[in-house]
């Protein structure tokens, strides 16, 4: 079952339209009649999320929802959060050091080195766009001294943006035999928060991105965002998510005729066909 809460509004951020140079004051009105006619591919196709959620991102209306409060697994959406964290608490320029227990962490990661000292933008880029496990750990260390601590501070925050179903148990969103869980609804308030920064919007938005180490170390990167590759997703910014159990995860935006329109999508096993779906048939976006 289908939950459509159109004229739902939620509580927003101020100014997110503005800092990115949107007309604000755009209020969408939306009904049963907010329905457009798609190609015969489509005609057949199911969700295959277990969770998902499309939703404007300044006014709020919610253009669709499938279990918006069902408990997923985050997998590497977590970074979402971490990347809001470190760029409320630290210099985008300032080094961090690379410790010894950041460099044992599983893939996918940057290899780094322990000792290496590297730019916090740098991390940042490496933990949005190559979804670098060690990096995550490197920031959350850096923030809070240990990730331990770190993992407390996410929570708390996410709590303050009024996620109350969502439990971290790591910066990186790797299977833990610790509880961690969020729903399609609580990661839209939290990506809703990170994109009200600048170079967060700028770091999603790369392909492909070099950085250097203090020493000159270079490392290239890809993004793991597939969509950035392709003609009719080109301009679908976000942060995917994968492991066996939570299956294909991705949040993101879109821009709309005037606003920005957030898609978060959990568990799904037909990943980039649900996203071009449902922002093609509830987004009146042609794809």
């Amino acid at each position: 079952m289908l939950n459509f809460f159109a004229n739902k509004k939620l509580k927003q951020p101020s100014g997110i339209l503005k800092s990115i140079g949107l007309p604000a004051g755009f209020l969408a009105v939306l009904g049963v009649s907010f329905f457009f006619s798609l190609p015969d591919v489509w005609a057949g196709h199911r969700v295959t999320a277990k969770a998902a959620i499309f939703s404007d991102s300044d006014r709020v209306i919610r253009l669709y929802g499938k279990n918006v409060h069902t408990r997923v697994l985050p997998a590497s959406t977590t970074k979402v959060m971490t990347a809001l964290l470190v760029l409320e608490k630290l210099s985008l320029n300032s080094y961090v050091t690379v410790s010894q227990r950041a460099t044992v962490v599983q893939p996918t990661k940057l290899s780094l080195k322990p000792g290496e000292q590297y730019k916090v933008r740098d991390l940042l880029f490496a933990i949005l766009i190559k979804s670098a496990n060690d990096a995550s750990i490197v920031l959350a260390e850096a923030v809070a001294g240990s990730e331990k601590n770190f993992v407390s501070m996410m929570n708390k925050r996410a709590r303050e943006l009024g996620a109350k179903h969502t439990k971290f148990s790591n910066s990186n969103g790797l299977p833990t035999k610790a509880t961690q869980y969020t729903t399609a609804y609580d990661m839209y308030l939290i990506f809703r928060q990170a994109i009200r920064h600048s170079f967060f919007r700028q770091a999603i938005s790369h392909k492909y991105k070099t950085i250097y180490s203090k020493d000159g170390r270079k490392i290239t990167m890809k993004s793991h965002n597939r969509l950035l590759f392709t003609d009719w997703g080109k301009n679908i910014q976000g942060k995917t998510g994968y492991t066996r159990a939570a299956k294909s995860c991705f949040v993101g935006y879109v821009k709309g005729e005037k606003t920005l329109k957030i898609i978060a999508v959990f568990g799904c096993t037909k990943r980039w066909e649900d996203i071009r779906y449902i922002i093609s048939r509830y987004g009146g976006i042609n794809l």
